[in-house]
């Protein structure tokens, strides 16, 4: 075991460093000068030649990279070029919204996905399947920025249960923190359990063929009672992979969702980090981001060791 988690560690270090580079790479090419963006177009040359190297634009790439990523193995983000405020606390700060939204979506999707799944494979063929298949059909179908939009026109706007849109901050309570986060959890959470349904579904009735389930069945177990004492467990290696996947998504793709409701998370950051050349942020907010993906997927090979034994041998 203890080989196996060295093997997941070293490809992780990899992974983070492929995409540093890649980021970095990917952001320097884009146009535009933030240090004329912030003085705008009619500021004079010394003086913009003044912020760049305040900034730290001055120095050649490769210099401006690694002071990047050797701030960021000691938990330096570096400072962002329009707020002046050190980019790991922008992140902490916004993480707070952002994570327990991902989490919550995670849960709802989860909570959503295994019965249904479960329930469609244990009648296959029947009305329940069918009908399970085309409700998530359609959920798979449905753009979960134009579901969130919809949400607001019912539950904000008509009802008047939610708000339209912004935070209203963990100070005044979980309650009210969670209120806020509910349709945004909602609109995100129901594609993905869509998604994990239809995984569920196929997983347990490819494992409802196998023999293991044929010889319990034989001794006297009724179909119910097999899926949930042998095939269930050994069904869930597909399911963790999209579990991972999603959470990943969840994180790292709340972008528009954010930006719908007007919350103050990590895509928000993002998205006015682009819109006023903070570069610094993007890379750093995009990098932590890539940081929390890579570390999922870890964690979800570290639990596949953990369901199935025999993938601990294995290269």
């Amino acid at each position: 075991m203890l080989r196996y988690v060295g093997r997941r560690v070293v490809s992780l270090a990899v992974s983070l460093l492929v995409a540093s580079v890649v980021i970095f790479l990917a952001l320097e090419v884009v146009p535009g000068d933030p240090a004329a963006y912030m003085l705008g177009i009619n500021a004079q040359e010394d003086t913009l030649a003044a912020l760049r190297a305040e900034l730290g634009l001055d120095q050649s790439r490769v210099e401006r990279y690694l002071s990047w990523v050797g701030g960021m193995v000691q938990g330096d983000f570096g400072t962002s070029y329009t707020y002046r405020t050190p980019v790991a606390e922008m992140i902490g700060d916004r993480l707070w919204v952002s994570l327990p939204l991902a989490l919550y979506a995670l849960v709802l999707s989860t909570l959503i996905a295994f019965p249904a799944g479960i329930w469609a494979a244990s009648r296959r063929g029947s009305p329940v399947d069918w009908g399970v298949m085309g409700v998530t059909q359609l959920g798979v179908a449905i753009p979960n920025f134009w579901f969130a939009m919809l949400m607001v026109l019912v539950f904000a706007i008509n009802l008047r249960w939610f708000s339209a849109g912004g935070f209203a901050g963990w100070e005044n309570g979980l309650l009210a923190g969670m209120k806020s986060l509910t349709l945004p959890a909602i609109a995100l959470a129901l594609p993905q359990a869509s998604i994990l349904a239809r995984v569920m579904r196929s997983a347990l009735l490819d494992t409802l063929g196998e023999d293991f389930i044929r010889t319990a069945r034989a001794k006297g177990l009724t179909r119910g009672q097999a899926l949930r004492r042998h095939a269930l467990r050994n069904a869930m290696i597909p399911v963790l992979t999209i579990i991972g996947l999603q959470f990943s998504f969840l994180l790292a793709g709340v972008i528009i969702i954010e930006n719908v409701f007007f919350l103050p998370g990590l895509g928000r950051l993002v998205f006015q980090a682009i819109s006023s050349r903070d570069l610094i942020v993007v890379e750093s907010v995009v990098m932590f981001l890539v940081f929390a993906v890579v570390m999922v997927n870890f964690v979800v090979d570290l639990t596949y060791a953990w369901v199935d034994p025999r993938l601990r041998g294995r290269r």
